[in-house]
Formats: C-alpha cells, sequence, structure tokens
C-alpha cells in the first residue's frame, strides 16, 4: 500500500506523552483520508517508553517503533526517522506536543497547493522562562545574518516535507547536523505557517541550555565560516594595534617618559595576545574536529530493533 503522510516523532523519555501524542495524530490524519503511518524513534529511552511503542505498534499497524541502541540525539533520530519513512509527505513533530499534530492539516493544504515544504513559525510560545525566549529569538537573527542559507526565522523542526525533499536530505550524512538549516539549504518551494507554541503538558524538557548552546554550534559551523572571519579580523586588528603603537612607545622611551616602564602594560599585551590566539585555536579546533568525525565514517546511528524485526 502506497503511504501518503509519515509523521516521525523522536521519543526521548516521553512515556507520559506518548498515549496523547498518538491519540492526536490519529485523529488528526484521520480526517486526511489518506493512507498514513506514524514512525515513532526511540533514543535511548530509560523510561517505559520502548514498551509504549511496542504496544502502540501490536494495537495499530501505522505506529512503527525504531528504537536505538543508545542515544545519539534528537537531530539523529528524526534523520533515523527519515531514513524509515515511506510516506510522499513526511512530517517531522517533536513528541511533547508543544507543536500540535492538528496543524498537520493546514500543512498538508499547503502541500497539495504546490509547496515542497511547509514549515511551522512560532508566533507564540508558552510555558518558556523570558531567557529562553530571548536566546532563541537572538539565536534564530544571528543565524539568519551570518549564514549563507537563510533559515526562516522562529521555525523549528517541525515541518512538512515533500518526498524529493527528504530524498535529498536523506543523501546528506553529515554527523553535526542541524535539519532545519539543511532543508533551508536543499531549496525547492517553500512557505511558512504560524501557530501558538504550547508548554509541554507533562515531563520535563530534554532541550537544556548545554544542548541548545551544542545546536546553535552545529548551525553555526555547519553553515557559515563567520567564525573563522572573526578570528581573522582579531588577528589583524592586534598586528593593527601593535604596529600603530610602535612609533609612540618609541618616541615616549627616547624622550625619557616613565609611561611605558615596568612590566603592567607588557602583562596586559601579552594576555590580551594570548587570549586573542586562544579563541582563535579554539574556533579552528571546531572544524577540526567536525572534519574528523566525518573522517573516521562511523553511522550516525546504531538501530537494535526496526518494525521489520516484529
Amino acid at each position: 500500500m502506497n503511504i501518503t503522510y509519515s509523521v516521525v516523532a523522536p521519543i526521548f523519555n516521553e512515556e507520559e506523552n506518548l498515549p496523547e501524542l498518538y491519540r492526536r495524530v490519529k485523529e488528526t490524519l484521520t480526517q486526511l483520508r489518506k493512507p498514513w503511518e506514524l514512525i515513532l524513534v526511540d533514543d535511548g529511552s530509560s523510561d517505559n517508553s520502548s514498551a509504549l511503542m511496542r504496544a502502540l505498534a501490536k494495537k495499530d499497524k501505522r505506529v512503527r517503533p525504531i528504537i536505538f541502541a543508545r542515544n545519539f540525539g534528537h537531530q539523529v533520530a528524526v534523520t533515523a526517522g527519515l531514513d524509515y519513512s515511506r510516506g510522499d509527505a513526511v512530517i517531522v513533530i517533536d513528541s511533547d506536543l508543544q507543536d500540535p499534530p492538528e496543524l498537520i492539516l493546514d500543512m498538508a493544504k499547503k502541500w497539495q497547493e504546490g509547496y515542497e515544504v511547509v514549515f511551522a513559525v512560532r508566533a507564540e510560545r508558552e510555558g518558556e522562562s523570558w531567557f529562553k525566549l530571548w536566546t532563541a529569538s537572538a539565536f534564530y537573527r544571528l543565524i539568519y545574518r551570518i549564514t549563507d542559507v537563510k533559515i526562516p526565522l522562529d521555525a523549528g523542526d517541525f515541518r512538512l516535507m515533500d518526498r524529493k525533499v527528504v530524498n535529498v536530505m536523506n543523501s546528506m550524512r553529515e554527523r553535526h547536523r542541524f535539519l532545519r538549516g539543511m532543508s533551508a539549504w536543499v531549496g525547492f518551494k517553500q512557505i511558512g505557517v504560524e501557530y501558538k507554541r504550547s508548554a509541554r503538558i507533562a515531563g520535563e524538557t530534554k532541550y537544556p541550555f548545554r544542548k541548545m548552546l551544542r545546536l546553535a554550534l552545529n548551525a553555526v559551523t555547519g553553515f557559515s565560516y563567520f567564525p573563522l572571519q572573526v578570528a581573522t579580523f582579531f588577528g589583524f586588528f592586534s598586528a593593527g594595534i601593535a604596529i600603530l603603537a610602535m612609533p609612540v612607545v618609541i618616541y615616549l622611551r627616547a624622550s625619557g617618559s616613565q609611561t611605558f616602564f615596568g612590566q603592567a602594560s607588557t602583562l596586559l599585551a601579552v594576555l590580551f595576545l594570548g587570549g586573542v590566539q586562544l579563541i582563535s585555536l579554539g574556533i579552528l579546533g571546531e572544524y577540526i574536529g567536525r572534519l574528523y568525525d566525518e573522517a573516521k565514517g562511523r553511522p550516525l546511528y546504531i538501530v537494535r530493533e526496526t518494525p521489520e524485526d516484529k
């Protein structure tokens, strides 16, 4: 049977949300009156999520569980879901229900109108602190300005993609993944639909500040050379200050001024230049580390159990 809609939901310790996620996705996709499947990717959960996924699959053959051998991260879990999806249109949604499954109906309409990527734009965000709202807003606008790809503002991974877009995405196997940037990079006909992002109904966030920072680094290093350009700018800036300061220092020393005697000014200059050098080395290290990870050629993920194993 040809599948029209595939819904991909990464799962990490979401046993409290899984039944409601299934219910709402089922109710929504039933209204579309087309064959569908729900792909649940267990990213190394330590709670009862795997057992619940198997129970749902036993009750409804349209539910297809994929269970990782360990935790590989949210972006890789979504990638696995894309790999196993069979639908003509693939919808990526978080399992915490902050992204409403009911919006899939609006996305499907845009897809039927000929759009190949329909991304959800967060017009409002409930249940999030001012710090997270501010950092998220700053992150999206920074990425928009410094990258060559125009990644839509305030749009997360919640989106619908046509099969030909998914096929291109599946051919991109880089390890440090930023899927919303990758889907913008591939091009095709894209449009956004606005929605109000709800608060999490149960459980706790799986994206603390540390993971958000790592995702931001993947976004910047994966789609921009700006950090390397900043390091170069600091190098030229430091060299320029030194060149301008040399004749001033020589003149003051020759005239007997006491301004530059002593070690304080020398230590400050050394500390400044040392800091610039270490920052530059750190930026280079981030890019080199990514090259090293790619060169090892390890698989993105290891699956312990797939739908075909059932």
